[in-house]
């Protein structure tokens, strides 16, 4: 079976913007939560997101880019900007020049897409009337718009699609592209996610469900396994992965970072939002994952668990890697660097798999951010107070969406 290698990594997180910064924040177990002054000013119920470091679009990717670009597509430019200079593959110019930008495909996954520009242009129309519409607004919210926008200003002219299983996406993407490219539709894929949703109306939205946290302390809202935890807070960013055959990496002199040798996906079929209590899905992505790869389960030594801090998931996820690890789930060093980020949504999946990459590199795992007296229910062997060293070969990322999406991904070393 064709090699699939992990060649370049952008991120733009609420833990860092660039790989280094970002993996350094989540490593130091400090969480990114905020009270944030726009939610407050809304008077939403609930006020504490995790936003990303403060830039400017116009100078980060021309003039006029906030007026016609959504957030969720500054953010995924951004990362995957960095992520095809990292692979070697541009000029100062961003346009792919190393390899044949025709051979270049593009999959991003994003689970609500324009949220900010829906946020916005809705109440202008109600109250200034149709004819006062905004002519971006289409082009602005649509969720493919980062995947057609990372290919103008890079020139790839691959396949280029957008997935939507909702927190699972960054992840799904990663597993559609590693397809495409044994498929021979490709030679190089820019995969990943991106997400923009914190505004007045979606969190208010997530509130009214209940999927948020009601604890208004920044310091400890975010606690994923931890018996306290009683909901997510709502985080935004984009990671993007390079990937490519090992053949073709190498012939370009590309220097693999990681080897993606599994690839699994699910679906509950049980709930609009909530798993079920076996986490009878995840077992089947997670176990999917594992045949695909072809490892035994003592091989996998390190998992970057989805860990949302809601009180279902949690304790659903926890289950399903019992089921699947038997014995071995002892061995298992968990984590959930959610506790920093927050919940990034359909992000989530691309990011932790870039923090399952370099937890790889540095043989160092995260602590699971404000875990202090873990859920006695939870029967995992999870990282809290600082990161831990530890050796091992293989990490698993998992992700779960709304609608019962599950996805599962494995890497090894270069």
């Amino acid at each position: 079976m064709t090699d699939i290698v992990v060649t370049g990594v952008g991120i733009i997180a609420p833990s860092g913007r660039g790989r280094e910064a970002a993996f350094a924040g989540v490593l130091s177990g400090r969480s990114a939560v905020a009270v944030d002054d726009e939610l407050v000013s809304m008077g939403t119920p609930v006020t504490l997101a995790c936003r990303v470091p403060a830039f400017n679009p116009d100078e980060e990717l021309g003039r006029g880019a906030s007026r016609r670009l959504d957030r969720f597509t500054h953010l995924g430019a951004i990362a995957a900007r960095e992520a095809v200079a990292h692979a070697g593959l541009s000029g100062d110019d961003e346009l792919i020049t190393a390899i044949n930008p025709d051979r270049v495909g593009i999959l991003m996954g994003s689970g609500i897409g324009g949220a900010e520009t829906w946020a916005e242009e809705y109440p202008r129309y109600l109250e200034k009337g149709p004819g006062r519409t905004s002519p971006m607004f289409i082009p602005r919210m649509l969720s493919n718009t980062a995947a057609g926008t990372i290919a103008i200003r890079t020139g790839a002219r691959g396949p280029n699609m957008t997935v939507n299983t909702a927190c699972a996406a960054g992840a799904s993407a990663i597993h559609v592209a590693r397809d495409l490219l044994r498929a021979g539709a490709a030679d190089v894929m820019i995969a990943g996610g991106v997400e923009a949703g914190i505004t007045g109306l979606s969190v208010s939205a997530f509130a009214q469900m209940g999927a948020l946290t009601k604890n208004p302390d920044p310091n400890t809202a975010s606690r994923p396994f931890d018996v306290d935890r009683d909901g997510f807070v709502i985080g935004e960013g984009a990671g993007v992965v390079i990937l490519e055959t090992r053949e073709h990496a190498l012939k370009r002199g590309a220097t693999p970072l990681a080897t993606l040798l599994g690839v699994g996906a699910s679906a509950d079929a049980f709930h609009a939002t909530a798993p079920p209590d076996d986490g009878g899905g995840a077992i089947l992505a997670i176990s999917r994952a594992i045949a695909d790869a072809g490892l035994d389960l003592s091989q996998i030594g390190h998992v970057n668990a989805h860990g949302t801090s809601t009180p279902l998931n949690d304790v659903a996820e926890s289950r399903a890697l019992r089921a699947v690890f038997g014995a071995h789930t002892d061995n298992l060093v968990v984590t959930s660097t959610k506790g920093v980020t927050g919940h990034t949504l359909g992000a989530a999946g691309a990011i932790e798999a870039i923090f399952a990459i370099e937890s790889l590199h540095a043989q160092s795992i995260p602590p699971t951010a404000n875990l202090i007296n873990q859920d006695p229910d939870i029967a995992l062997d999870v990282v809290s107070g600082t990161a831990r060293n530890h050796t091992f070969d293989v990490v698993l990322s998992t992700s779960m969406g709304f609608g019962g999406q599950n996805a599962a991904l494995l890497f090894t070393g270069a």
